[in-house]
């Protein structure tokens, strides 16, 4: 909502930084998603520029979001970085009048840049075949990099006893060591698996499945590689 204010308002981040009291480097961090800002404080910058409604939201990601269709602003953002082509001269400048709905998409698309990551989805041999947008708090996504992290679909019924069915999504961070009680995404000679591990001791860990009866087998640590951790689980209810 600042750099919505700031640029429809055609301010410098230095302008509104003086006028607010505060450095231009904070306002850019706040902008960009990478400092947390207090909501008095926000509200105060808001006011100060001039902006007199709204500003007693509670400026969650969901007041945010609704104000924009995220899902389909996506594909703006790769067209944005494409390099544009020289103009072709012409006798009389031709005026292209852009919407302001255009405009205002661009904004809240750069400015939410900073707090959504299109997250990929993955298959069993890690080909893209969709993507989620998530939230990233305090510049990390399930405490990891937002550019670590993405949903694995599962492949097959192998842990249907602990209710990952196929085609279920698990959202994958980053782990090279066995977490116990946890499922986790394998790499094997066969490519990748899901599993739900338990330790057994200080070198070895149980592998768990559990379609149409339970099975395990004990491993040891170093014939094992553990890619993540997976931390959550989204399901299709049919």
């Amino acid at each position: 909502m600042i750099r919505l204010e700031r640029t429809r308002q055609g301010l410098t981040h230095k302008q509104v930084a003086r006028k607010c009291g505060v450095s231009d480097k904070y306002l850019m961090e706040v902008e960009a998603g990478t400092r947390i800002i207090a909501d008095d404080q926000a509200r105060r910058i808001l006011k100060t520029m001039g902006m007199t409604e709204h500003t007693e939201a509670d400026f969650t990601l969901d007041d945010i979001a609704a104000t924009v269709d995220l899902q389909s602003a996506v594909p703006q953002l790769t067209k944005a970085t494409e390099p544009k082509k020289a103009p072709v001269k012409q006798d009389k400048p031709e005026v292209v009048a852009e919407s302001d709905s255009s405009v205002a998409g661009s904004i809240w698309l750069d400015a939410l840049s900073g707090v959504l990551k299109h997250v990929p989805i993955y298959n069993a041999v890690m080909k893209e075949v969709g993507h989620r947008l998530l939230p990233i708090t305090n510049g990390k996504i399930e405490g990891a990099a937002p550019d670590k992290v993405y949903y694995f679909m599962a492949p097959d019924n192998g842990l249907r006893g602990f209710r990952v069915q196929r085609g279920d999504l698990l959202l994958v961070v980053p782990a090279q060591a066995a977490v116990d009680g946890a499922i986790m995404l394998l790499q094997t000679p066969q490519g990748r698996v899901l599993r739900k591990v338990k330790r057994v001791n200080d070198y070895q860990a149980m592998l768990q499945k559990y379609d149409e009866a339970f099975e395990s087998e004990i491993k040891n640590f170093n014939e094992l590689t553990f890619v993540g951790r997976c931390v959550r689980l989204e399901a299709e209810l049919t």
